[in-house]
C-alpha cells in the first residue's frame, strides 16, 4: 500500500484538497472499524500527503459518533508521522473575532461519550499529555499562516464539548472565565489517539463566530458557521500548500517517542489479541 509521511484531517467545509497530483483512493480497515472515509492519497507541492475528511465527504458523521480511533490507526498504517488538523471553532475572547485563525496550545476536554484511548482491556499505558499538541508542527503551522496572510493566534487553550449542541450562554461565560479562546467539537480524542500513536499533530482552528456570549452579536447559528466557512477553508488550503514543504525530514520532537515508558503492564501479561492488534502502534516496545 503507498504511503504518506504526511496526513490532513479535513474538518467542516474542507472535504478534498485540489492541487494534489498522482491521486489515488484507498480504504483501510483497522481493529477499530473504518475511517470516515476513503483516504485520498496524492503529492501536494512534491510531497507525500494523505487526506481523510474527518466527517466523510457530504458531511454525514456527528462529532459525538466520529470513528476517531479507526481514522488515526488508518493514517498510522499509511505511515503518517504528521497530521495537520482543520477545524471550525468559535470564539471565546473579544480580540479572537471571526475569520481569524488560531494555533491552539491547550485543550479543556468536556466530552462526555467518546472513547479517547487505544488501550485498555488488559493494556494500561498512561501517556504524557501535558502539552498536547506538536510545538514543532504548530510553530510551522503559524509562520505557513503569517506568510498566506492570514490574521493568526499564535497559542491559545481549547475547549472540546460534546456537541452536536452549541452551548448555552451559561456555559460560555463559565469557559470564559477559565481563560479558554475557542471551543471546538472535534478535536478530542483525536489528538490525545494522536499521542497514544506517536504523531505529531497540530491544529489550524478558523473561527466562524463568537459563540452565544458575545453581546453584540446573536448566539451562534449555523448559518453565520456556514457563511464564514468558505473563506476559512480557502486560506487553510493555501496554508498546507506551504506548509507541507516544511516538514522536517526527522523528528526530534518527543511526540515520536511518547509511548516509550508508558506502557505500564507487563509484556507476558498483555493478551495475545492485544499484542497483535496493537502491533503497529505498540510493536517496537512489546515482543
Amino acid at each position: 500500500m503507498a504511503e504518506a509521511k504526511i496526513g490532513v484531517i479535513g474538518g467542516s467545509g474542507l472535504y478534498q484538497i485540489e492541487g494534489l497530483a498522482e491521486v489515488e483512493e484507498v480504504r483501510v480497515k483497522t481493529p477499530f472499524g473504518e475511517p470516515s472515509d476513503a483516504i485520498t492519497l496524492g503529492s501536494l507541492e512534491g510531497m507525500r500527503v494523505a487526506f481523510l475528511p474527518r466527517h466523510g465527504k457530504g458531511h454525514r458523521i456527528s462529532p459525538t459518533e466520529l470513528p476517531a480511533r479507526a481514522n488515526i490507526y488508518a493514517l498510522k498504517s499509511l505511515g503518517v508521522e504528521w497530521i495537520i488538523s482543520v477545524s471550525a471553532v468559535g470564539s471565546l475572547k473579544e480580540e479572537v473575532h471571526p475569520l481569524d485563525l488560531v494555533i491552539p496550545d491547550q485543550f479543556i476536554d468536556r466530552t462526555k461519550s467518546r472513547v479517547n484511548t487505544f488501550f485498555g482491556g488488559g493494556l494500561v499505558a498512561h501517556v504524557g499529555f501535558a502539552e498536547p499538541f506538536c510545538p514543532v508542527l504548530s510553530r510551522i503551522l503559524y509562520q505557513a499562516a503569517k506568510k498566506a496572510g492570514d490574521r493568526v493566534h499564535n497559542g491559545g487553550t481549547c475547549v472540546v464539548m460534546e456537541g452536536p449542541l452549541f452551548s448555552t450562554k451559561a456555559e460560555s461565560f463559565l469557559y470564559r472565565s477559565w481563560g479558554a479562546s475557542i471551543i471546538g467539537m472535534t478535536l478530542l480524542p483525536e489528538a490525545k489517539l494522536a499521542r497514544e500513536a506517536e504523531i505529531c499533530y497540530a491544529t489550524l482552528a478558523y473561527v466562524t463566530d463568537y459563540d452565544c456570549w458575545h453581546e453584540s452579536r446573536d448566539s451562534v447559528t449555523i448559518e453565520e458557521v456556514m457563511a464564514n466557512l468558505p473563506r476559512s477553508v480557502e486560506m487553510a488550503k493555501k496554508i498546507l500548500k506551504i506548509v507541507v514543504t516544511q516538514i522536517p525530514k526527522k523528528r526530534e520532537c518527543l511526540c515520536a517517542t511518547a509511548l516509550k515508558d508508558a506502557i505500564i503492564t507487563s509484556p507476558e501479561h498483555i493478551p495475545a489479541h492485544l499484542k497483535k492488534e496493537l502491533a503497529l502502534l505498540i510493536g517496537k516496545y512489546v515482543r
